[in-house]
């Protein structure tokens, strides 16, 4: 008696995916005992080995399930992520947040779209949160081309804007912290927008982690179209509320810089940027690579008018140091190297 040939097809199916998974557990054998074969002086290599001697713990500790579930998803949300940024990592670009709920009609959103699209053309990408409203409205300015989309996946509200469906650039995330995470990681400027309770608190995260040095210094700026009051209602909080009991400190407003054009969006963006490069700790001490290298009397003023900076010694222009070696493209850039003070990182 012959076999039906819908069954005969799904039991090769079965086949096919039982040697498919065999081939793949066979590989993943085979590349955990390359790892531990590799050199042990690899950075890299020794960081991997304890990723895997963490998940073989986890048996250990009888993790919940659920406790499981969040560790997976989020490693897989961020090594997908990470692949998607890494050939655009030269490239600088500006994260942009506000409102998913900011019509077409809204000059805002006008605001937004035409600042992606000058960014665009002065050579930087926009990353966005790929939803709605002001999201779009930057996707839009900058072009499919020049686009990002890191966008959650909620129950209501937000799906992947029309633009940056389907692009290689979109990724897709479960929970805000790994979307929050590559919206700072990966940029190297951040605009704000008037928006609801998830702008704010992206916003006062940005801040918060500029304030600590949890995160490298970056140019924020908070745009409004012109005759708006939202950002300077929110400076007037900051003021009343947290400078005047003490919570933050006067140069805790220096964080950020409130506008209402693109065109000053983007001039503030490039300014930062003009001599200053990035940033790095080297045995606690803070390195800035610059643009260009500063004259002795550039170098005398610096120490003269920005000594509060410090906390102790003086600034000081030097070369790469050794544990640079593994950024050798930006060896070729004047560092300024200092014992930074971290309490005065407005």
């Amino acid at each position: 008696m012959s076999l039906p040939e819908n069954a005969i097809l799904e039991t090769l199916s079965g086949v096919n995916r039982s040697v498919k998974k065999i081939v793949l557990e066979e590989e993943i054998v085979r590349e955990i005992k390359s790892l531990w074969t590799g050199p042990a002086t690899d950075v890299r290599t020794a960081l991997l080995k304890e990723m895997v001697g963490s998940v073989v713990k986890l048996r250990d500790l009888d993790t919940d399930v659920l406790d499981v579930k969040i560790l997976h998803r989020a490693l897989k949300e961020l090594r997908y992520a990470f692949r998607v940024f890494r050939q655009y990592r030269e490239v600088k670009k500006v994260s942009i947040f506000g409102s998913a709920r900011t019509r077409v009609d809204d000059p805002n959103y006008k605001l937004a779209s035409q600042f992606g699209k000058l960014l665009s053309q002065r050579g930087f990408m926009v990353i966005t949160g790929g939803g709605p409203g002001i999201m779009l409205a930057g996707n839009e300015g900058a072009g499919r081309e020049h686009s990002f989309g890191v966008n959650i996946m909620l129950p209501f509200e937000q799906a992947p804007n029309a633009l940056i469906a389907d692009d290689k650039k979109l990724v897709n995330l479960k929970y805000f912290f790994t979307r929050k995470l590559l919206l700072v990681k990966e940029t190297h400027a951040v605009a704000l927008f008037p928006g609801g309770f998830g702008t704010l608190d992206e916003a006062f995260e940005v801040l918060t982690l500029i304030q600590t040095g949890k995160t490298d210094p970056i140019p924020v700026v908070c745009l409004e179209s012109p005759g708006g009051h939202y950002w300077q209602r929110m400076m007037e909080f900051l003021e009343q509320q947290l400078l005047s009991r003490g919570l933050i400190n006067r140069s805790d407003l220096a964080l950020f810089t409130i506008v209402y054009s693109a065109e000053k969006a983007v001039e503030e963006i490039q300014k930062f940027f003009r001599v200053y490069h990035s940033l790095r700790i080297v045995r606690n001490t803070m390195v800035i690579r610059i643009q260009q290298q500063l004259s002795q009397e550039e170098l005398i003023q610096l120490n003269q008018e920005f000594s509060d900076l410090l906390a102790d010694g003086q600034f000081q222009q030097v070369e790469a140091l050794p544990e640079e070696w593994d950024e050798p493209h930006i060896s070729h850039l004047p560092r300024l190297v200092l014992h930074f003070n971290w309490k005065e990182l407005g």
